[in-house]
């Protein structure tokens, strides 16, 4: 029995459990009878609560998981936890609970919203990356990368935030801040773990390539921060002592130029110059006070540039030139180049400002076209191409064609080699936390750091842990228990590693885990990773362009360069939805009342899909967060629109509920021939929107487009009036069209399409079995056309035409119509051009 009013309460939970109870979404991964389609949506942080703009994209991928699956694919899509990391760490400390109670119970609560919305995944596949059988598998992929010797341990100066611990570069926003707490990030020295990102740089720089159903956005952001580029290593002499100098360059057509060296204050050479002269105490001051400041502040053009001589000079290979000063400056750093750069204050404008301030001598190597520079007159850097002066055997030949010819004569002299370079560094894995998976290294007093035999893993985290004294570092450290074991190698005593593993890493093999989630002999099958990967259709923010999305491309080719897997490249396709944005309500000196920012706790803006859904229904909150603009772009939400899908949807419930008592049973081939033209042309609007739909969904991820397509098919539905009066084609039809309605909007409202194909008597039993409506090409044949008429090529009006009409039949209405006589009287017709199915055009003089 239908209800008369939309019952969104009672439907929803129905179907739910019947999805759950059928198991819809559970994917038997070894079936070769359907085309494989692998969709996955980035899995979320179990941080507690979920608001409506976080399920935005998981409402998007069900869309295409269900369209998919209509379309007769064998789709996995499934759903895990990221849930190491700093938070629930944090949350121990200041709420005095164990991290895992702490992110279980947040688990259990987003699982329950994500089920509210309806939402279909194969639950059977779930994973957390805390539990001890996903990073038992963490760890061996670590072990592969020690294998392969890209994991790596050695001292270096580390992005050290006082509360989360060492960052990666990636983690450390653009004003030296970390993206976590905002707290300022300061330099340390540590022992740490590293990947080596830079062995693969080249690779992931090319492989972007293979990318075509990337965001061309994402990929220049991945390009911008491996950072190729070209030029010379070319190596300098301290004229003192004879010690090498080396630099990167990219203009070594302005070597003749060279007037000054700048260096990093913490370079191994400095230290090592000014050891027991009279500048050690003002250079240490000067790199004291440069530690904390952000690479990104010191490198910035409105930074003033600061100096300290060391009191030594270098030699420039090139010319001998051996009083070139070298200067320990706040604009060079250890992580660009080699850590020194040759200074050439004419053709720089940064070097011309320094050398200005410290009265450091300049010499033009580069003329412009004009022969006109004149360091007499010249008030700033001469930064353009040009022709080599002052450059001896170089002089006369356009800058450009110098650098290859320069560097070219070095490399024969010994002291400069063709050099590429790549902005990114070797990724920093380890981490000084309790909450994360413990790296498999025991450190031994006679074999040095040993890693733990695959069939000892997991090395668990202990549970007995102290979080009490949050400010004697990272709890595990201070575990005797875990710190305390043997040698794997040789037997004596020795210490555990006490980092653990970035939670970057736990997600960055999470997809392949999916695959073969409950295999407990190894991480995955190798024949069904190679069999579902890449996954086909992969969503989720732009935020992560350079961070997750680069740390899986590089950690799957590290596997499969340990043989593991076969794919080069882990996601064949990828989304980026914007963001929902809200306007904030409080004014409080920090936000701005009014204004619209992303959803966030801190701003005060969030909205709650559960009060939501308990008014309107989970379809609503799918409809209105799908409609309310192009996915990819960031969209404002508004409390009020909500309740615009909402009508829509009761609408559809009373058409169907009307439509009830006077349809067919079942369904019945439409006499088109039978019906009238407001039902003809309903007829054909049903299947252009079918089509258009498919193609809306199919390509693009166009889901407001589809929506609103669907909305219009409701007003032509309307303007037919088929009621009890009506014929039988006309009923047939209506059936059609409500039962096409609720297989269209499957993906999209999967509740109220599911008991509108039930309510219908449809077989089979769940719409999603009835697969995708097929477009009736017949039907989408128009009876009329309107025709454009033009004279001259000026529009003068439109005829209605029936379809197919020849272009003689087409020219002679033309002709007769009183538009074309009227702005052709007097006038005789020289040329008629005939576009058909689009317009007539007459030319007249």
């Amino acid at each position: 029995m239908m209800e008369e009013k939309y019952p969104f309460h009672a439907i929803e939970p129905k179907w739910q459990k019947y999805w759950d109870d059928t198991g819809t979404f559970r994917c038997d991964a070894e079936d070769d009878s359907k085309p494989k389609f692998y969709c996955l949506t980035m899995f979320p942080y179990p941080s507690g609560h979920m608001h409506v703009g976080h399920g935005r994209n998981y409402i998007m991928g069900d869309v295409i998981t269900r369209y998919k699956k209509m379309t007769g694919h064998n789709v996995l899509s499934p759903m895990g936890w990221d849930s190491f990391g700093l938070p629930a760490e944090n949350a121990a400390k200041k709420f005095n609970v164990h991290p895992h109670k702490w992110t279980i119970e947040n688990i259990a609560e987003m699982k329950r919203q994500v089920r509210s919305w309806g939402v279909g995944y194969d639950w059977e596949r779930e994973i957390a990356t805390c539990h001890p059988d996903y990073y038992k598998w963490t760890q061996w992929v670590f072990l592969q990368a020690y294998k392969l010797g890209v994991a790596y341990q050695k001292e270096a100066p580390v992005n050290w935030c006082p509360l989360c611990t060492n960052l990666a570069n990636e983690e450390v926003t653009a004003d030296g801040h970390c993206d976590r707490c905002g707290r300022v990030v300061e330099k340390k020295n540590l022992n740490q773990w590293f990947f080596r990102i830079t062995q693969y740089a080249d690779r992931l720089l090319k492989d972007l390539d293979l990318l075509e159903g990337w965001p061309d956005k994402v990929r220049q952001m991945q390009a911008n921060w491996i950072g190729k580029s070209q030029g010379a290593k070319v190596t300098f002499k301290v004229t003192e002592t004879g010690d090498e100098c080396a630099v990167y360059t990219t203009r070594p057509d302005t070597i003749f130029g060279v007037t000054f060296m700048a260096i990093t204050p913490d370079h191994p050479l400095v230290k090592k110059l000014v050891a027991g002269t009279e500048k050690e105490a003002e250079i240490k001051a000067f790199a004291e006070k440069l530690a904390n400041i952000p690479a990104a502040e010191r490198f910035s053009d409105a930074t003033v540039k600061e100096g300290v001589f060391t009191g030594f000079h270098v030699t420039n290979p090139y010319n001998g030139d051996s009083d070139i000063e070298l200067w320990v400056t706040n604009y060079v750093v250890a992580d660009s180049g080699t850590g020194i750069v040759m200074a050439v204050p004419t053709h720089d404008q940064r070097d011309w400002d320094f050398a200005t301030k410290y009265n450091i001598g300049k010499k033009i190597v580069i003329q412009n076209p004009e022969g006109s520079l004149d360091l007499a007159t010249m008030t700033a850097a001469y930064v353009e191409d040009g022709i080599l002066v002052n450059s001896g055997a170089f002089d006369g030949m356009k800058n450009r064609e110098a650098i290859k010819a320069i560097t070219k004569a070095g490399e024969e002299a010994g002291y400069a080699a063709f050099t590429t370079n790549f902005r990114i560094r070797d990724w920093n894995v380890a981490r000084q936390r309790y909450w994360g998976a413990p790296i498999p290294i025991v450190h031994c007093p006679h074999c040095g750091a040993v890693p733990v035999p695959e069939d000892q893993l997991p090395v668990r985290l202990p549970d007995d842990v102290d979080f009490s004294n949050t400010d004697q570092g990272n709890p595990l450290a201070r575990h005797e228990g875990f710190v305390n074991t043997t040698c794997p190698k040789c037997g004596a005593a020795a210490k555990r590693e006490t980092d653990t593993l970035a939670q970057w890493l736990c997600s960055c093999w999470y997809f392949l885990r999916y695959i073969d989630a409950r295999n407990d002999k190894e991480a995955f099958n190798k024949a069904l990773v190679d069999k579902w990967m890449p996954v086909d259709q992969y969503i989720g923010g732009v935020e992560h362009a350079v961070l997750h999305l680069l740390y899986s491309r590089f950690v799957v080719k590290i596997l499969n360069d340990a043989g593991a897997l076969d794919c080069v490249e882990p996601f064949q396709s990828l989304f980026t939805q914007g963001m929902i944005c809200k306007r904030c309500e409080k004014d409080d000196g920090k936000y701005v009342k009014g204004k619209l920012y992303k959803m966030s706790k801190s701003v005060g803006n969030v909205v709650s899909p559960d009060e939501l859904i308990a008014t309107y229904g989970a379809d609503t909150v799918r409809l209105y967060t799908l409609f309310i603009g192009p996915p990819e772009l960031d969209a404002e939400w508004q409390d009020a629109a909500v309740q615009g899908p909402y009508r829509f949807l009761c609408r559809l419930w009373k058409k169907a509920y009307e439509a009830k008592a006077i349809v067919p049973e079942a369904d019945v081939a439409v006499d088109a021939a039978a019906l009238n033209p407001a039902e003809r042309d309903l007829f054909r609007k049903l299947h252009q929107t079918l089509a258009g739909v498919t193609d809306s969904i199919e390509h693009g991820f166009r889901f407001n487009t589809a929506i609103a397509q669907l909305m219009e098919l409701m007003n032509v539905l309307d303007k037919a009036k088929i009621d009890a009066t009506s014929s039988d084609a006309a009923k047939a039809l209506l059936r059609e069209t409500l039962v096409t309605i609720a297989r269209m909007m499957a993906p999209i409202t999967p509740h109220i399409a599911e008991e509108l194909w039930q309510q219908f008597g449809c077989a089979p039993a769940g719409v999603m079995n009835a697969g995708w409506p097929t477009v009736n090409a017949e039907a989408l044949k128009e009876e009329s056309l309107q025709i454009i008429l033009q004279v001259n090529g000026k529009m003068r009006g439109k005829m209605s035409v029936p379809a197919g009409l020849s272009k003689d039949d087409l020219e002679a209405a033309a002709r007769a119509s009183d538009e074309v006589k009227r702005f052709t009287e007097g006038q005789t017709i020289v040329k008629v051009i005939v576009v058909p199915g689009k317009l007539v055009n007459v030319v007249a003089k």
